[in-house]
């Protein structure tokens, strides 16, 4: 299989290495508006070669996200358009609802796959599972050094709540998974939302809290900052890798 990365950041760089050392990979294509980091991970993938995206899709299979909503926006659509399927990082893209449903569209025409990653929570295997029924809440509280939020508090401070869709809008680079738990469950605007800045904190916790008639879910993961991003989980990278697994592994675990 071959693959294109588009963001050359701490997520695409630790998915490009670890493509790297898959044997069912055998090129990797680069991209990044940022040239000298699309330089500096070529330099790090014995696999990668630089090209941009309307060069190398002609010759990949599946085509990995992670740069911006605006690259969504902007590379989505031709990508499934070109018969290529697409794993997204930056879901908060896809609170835009006409945009949604036209990939979805697209994706349908030309039976083409989106995956999306659960990047830095867990449970959202049981709020998909749960919502084949009914759902009546679904909750996210995050909490984040206030660093990683790009604030700057004394004190334990909530600075958002709300709905996942004002949330996406308020903070689309920190809070993918708001977006990730709305699409598995009851969507953007029923989706509650609650983030908290605290200066004590070390790591970047999300904890999901879902009501219905399977019962009640609770479920919480405390997250190292990645190394490479402090605005980022490291879970977040590990997600995505996952999810390139499970486009190549013939063994699905749903």
């Amino acid at each position: 299989m071959r693959l294109g990365i588009i963001g050359c950041g701490a997520i695409g760089t630790d998915v490009a290495k670890a493509a790297d050392a898959m044997n069912d990979i055998e090129k990797i294509y680069l991209f990044d508006i940022n040239g000298a980091a699309a330089k500096k991970l070529c330099s790090l993938v014995k696999k990668a070669s630089i090209k941009p995206v309307d060069k190398f899709l002609e010759d990949v299979d599946v085509v990995f996200e992670a740069a911006s909503q605006q690259a969504v926006s902007q590379y989505a659509e031709i990508i499934l358009e070109a018969g290529k399927d697409l794993i997204i990082m930056s879901i908060g893209s896809l609170f835009n609802d006409t945009l949604r449903k036209k990939l979805e569209n697209i994706a349908r025409e030309h039976h083409r796959k989106i995956y999306l990653p659960s990047g830095a929570v867990c449970g959202i295997d049981g709020v998909l599972a749960a919502n084949m029924e009914k759902l009546d809440s679904v909750t996210l509280v995050t909490t984040k050094p206030p660093a990683s939020l790009g604030k700057t508090v004394e004190q334990r401070t909530v600075v958002f709540e709300g709905t996942a869709r004002d949330a996406v809008k308020q903070f689309p680079k920190n809070i993918n998974v708001a977006a990730c738990l709305s699409l598995a469950g009851v969507g953007f605007d029923d989706t509650k939302v609650k983030i908290v800045a605290d200066p004590v904190e070390t790591r970047i916790s999300h904890k999901i809290l879902a009501h219905g008639r399977f019962g009640r879910l609770r479920a919480e993961v405390e997250n190292m900052p990645n190394p490479n991003n402090p605005q980022s989980s490291y879970m977040a990278s590990l997600s995505a890798i996952a999810t390139l697994r499970r486009v190549l592994d013939p063994l699905q675990i749903a």
